[in-house]
C-alpha cells in the first residue's frame, strides 16, 4: 500500500478511516452492533422489587447472550404502566433505533378493571406504530385478575388474542405463563414475581426472544 499523505487533513481522515476499520475488523470477522431491544412494559418487566440483577431484564440478557446473541436491551418499563402510558410514551422511547420490541402492558389496566375496548386500541396503537418503524415485535400477552367475573377476563383475553393474530406479530398469550398464582413463585403482594419466578419468566422468553430477534435479519 502507498500512503500518499503521512501529515494534514488528508492523513487525519485516513487515520480515522485505518481506526475504524480495525475496529470493525477483528481477527478476519467483521463485528456486528449489537441488536438494540426494546421492552416496552410495566413493572413485570421492570423488575418490581426486585435487584436489577435478579429483574427480568437481567435474567433475559444473560439467556440471549448464552445463545451467542450480542443484545442492547432498551428499558421502556415502567412501574404502574399502562397501556395508554405505553402509548403515549413510544415516540419519546423510540428516539433513538431499535431493531425489535417486546411488548408487555396490559396488566395494570387489568388490575383497574379498565375498558377492554380501550386497552385493545392503546395496544394498537402501538403494534400500529412499530409496524409503520418497520420494526418487528414480540406481544406478550396478560389475564385479568379472576375477582372481576369471567365475562370480563374473556374480553380481556380476547383483545390478546386478536391483536396476536395480526401479521406480522408474533405473539406470547400470557407473560406469567407458569409462574401467576403460586406463592413460592411470587412476592407478598401475589402479583410480581420474585427472584426464583423472575428467572422462571426470562428462561421460557428467551426462546421466544431470540426468534423475534432472528427477524431482524442480522443474526
Amino acid at each position: 500500500m502507498t500512503i500518499t499523505a503521512r501529515y494534514g487533513p488528508g492523513w487525519t481522515r485516513r487515520k480515522a478511516a485505518i481506526a475504524l476499520a480495525c475496529g470493525l475488523f477483528i481477527s478476519g470477522r467483521a463485528v456486528a452492533a449489537p441488536l438494540r431491544l426494546l421492552v416496552l412494559g410495566d413493572s413485570l418487566a421492570a423488575g418490581f422489587g426486585l435487584p436489577a440483577a435478579e429483574g427480568f431484564q437481567a435474567r433475559l440478557l444473560a439467556g440471549l447472550r448464552a445463545r451467542g446473541l450480542e443484545v442492547q436491551l432498551v428499558d421502556g418499563a415502567v412501574s404502574g404502566d399502562t397501556t395508554a402510558g405505553g402509548r403515549a410514551r413510544l415516540d419519546w422511547v423510540l428516539a433513538e433505533p431499535v431493531d425489535a420490541a417486546l411488548v408487555e402492558l396490559g396488566g395494570n389496566d387489568g388490575l383497574r378493571g379498565i375498558d377492554p375496548r380501550n386497552t385493545e386500541a392503546n395496544l394498537a396503537a402501538i403494534l400500529e406504530a412499530l409496524a409503520t418503524r418497520k420494526i418487528p415485535v414480540l406481544l406478550s400477552g396478560m389475564l385479568a385478575p379472576p375477582n372481576l367475573g369471567r365475562d370480563y377476563g374473556d374480553e380481556f383475553a380476547a383483545v390478546f388474542r386478536r391483536l396476536g393474530a395480526r401479521p406480522g406479530v408474533m405473539f406470547d398469550p400470557f407473560f406469567l405463563e407458569g409462574v401467576a398464582g403460586d406463592p413460592a413463585l411470587n412476592q407478598p403482594d401475589r402479583i410480581h414475581p420474585n427472584a426464583k419466578g423472575a428467572a422462571m419468566v426470562a428462561e421460557r422468553m428467551v426462546p421466544l426472544v431470540a426468534a423475534l430477534l432472528a427477524k431482524v435479519g442480522r443474526n
